[in-house]
């Protein structure tokens, strides 16, 4: 298997959950300019990150290729074992993917979406703000359990990733008690480790 990535984007998720399952893997670093050229958008037409080749599939969205490894490797037990403890998984997952991270690109770039520098600097500021709103419902959540869904999941290092984006862009989540626990416990994972260090993040 190999794994595209930009260091510190959403394909860390990806990469916390191969070192986790731990079979071997390659990596490969791309750049910005690298994922709109044409030899990466052979891969993904979209121009973004991850990609996952795996034999003869080419995988892209990290909640697909997150879900893909984690059924191909049940023996690491990152799904849940219920119908129950699944749909918790995916609800999460879902959160993080379609709330957090959706809202987190209008953080990272609104010059995609206006020209007008005030309303660039609006809509990163609303978003910022909703943000740490989605941050709070998580907080509330993780009172009183390790991990989202009750036991490690493919959506516990997606959150991970995005508290490190928040932290980075310096968003005000001080006051998330249970949330911060969480990334410190993740932080001091074996495997979250060895992907940060592998990421030149660490």
């Amino acid at each position: 298997m190999k794994l595209y990535y930009l260091p510190g984007a959403c394909p860390l998720a990806t990469q916390i959950v191969l070192e986790w399952i731990g079979k071997p893997y390659e990596s490969q670093a791309v750049t910005r300019t690298e994922i709109k050229e044409p030899p990466f958008l052979a891969l993904n037409p979209v121009g973004s990150v991850p990609v996952l080749i795996d034999g003869d599939l080419t995988l892209t969205q990290s909640a697909a290729i997150l879900e893909y490894l984690a059924e191909k490797n049940p023996d690491a037990k990152l799904l849940g074992d219920t119908p129950k403890e699944r749909a918790e998984m995916r609800r999460w997952l879902g959160f993080c993917n379609s709330d957090l991270h959706r809202t987190f690109s209008l953080v990272f770039g609104p010059a995609a979406f206006t020209d007008n520098a005030d309303f660039q600097a609006e809509l990163a500021g609303k978003a910022a703000a909703r943000v740490v709103f989605l941050f709070g419902i998580v907080d509330k959540h993780l009172a009183g359990t390790k991990w989202l869904s009750g036991s490690r999941s493919i959506a516990d290092p997606y959150l991970y990733t995005i508290i490190r984006w928040a932290k980075a862009k310096g968003l005000d989540i001080s006051g998330l008690s249970n949330l911060l626990a969480f990334h410190d416990r993740m932080s001091a994972d074996p495997g979250v480790q060895t992907a940060l260090k592998a990421q030149g993040l660490a």
